[in-house]
């Protein structure tokens, strides 16, 4: 019945005669490219067009579900789920393009309403002006984030570094 390798199995084969001829016992081997067709391989396994069709499947999919859960808790406001094409990859972007969110001067710092929405925010105030031109602080409470986007793809919740706010209880020690 023909020789036999030391575990008891019968000698590798090649699987079809046209991969070549060896000898018997010769084990099967792979070669690995770096380049495909003057690509990486890496990119051009992502540039196949099974690959892109399922990478597009799976963006409008996970795009329809965030936009259900962002309908479910809008109260108001004008955030929208966007489905992006890059190069090579999809993007599913929750996108807020609120007058909230520009600033008047290009040095201070504005809120990222979509950010909040997804990682919640921690309370703070904020000065705005009346239509008299008048200014008045506003305090703006704290939210819990919504986690569309994380939801909508199955990925695990992870909260976003705290923001640091000082304290509102008195510093230093208690005289005896």
């Amino acid at each position: 019945m023909g020789r036999r390798l030391a575990a008891g199995l019968p000698p590798r084969h090649s699987p079809h005669p046209a991969l070549g001829h060896r000898h018997q016992g010769a084990p099967l081997t792979a070669y690995l490219y770096e380049k495909v067709r003057g690509r990486k391989f890496s990119k051009a396994i992502a540039l196949n067009d099974g690959v892109q069709a399922e990478l597009e499947r799976y963006a409008f999919e996970i795009g329809i579900r965030a936009e259900e859960l962002l309908l479910a808790h809008r109260a108001e406001g004008i955030a929208h789920i966007e489905v992006e094409e890059g190069g090579v990859d999809k993007y599913v972007v929750l996108a807020d393009s609120n007058t909230s969110n520009q600033r008047e001067n290009k040095s201070q710092q504005y809120a990222n309403s979509a950010a909040s929405i997804e990682f919640g925010r921690s309370a703070y105030t904020t000065t705005r002006k009346d239509k008299y031109g008048n200014e008045f602080e506003v305090e703006v409470g704290a939210m819990d984030g919504l986690f569309i986007l994380t939801q909508a793809s199955n990925l695990p919740k992870r909260q976003r570094p705290r923001v640091k706010v000082p304290s509102t209880k008195a510093k230093g020690r208690r005289k005896k």
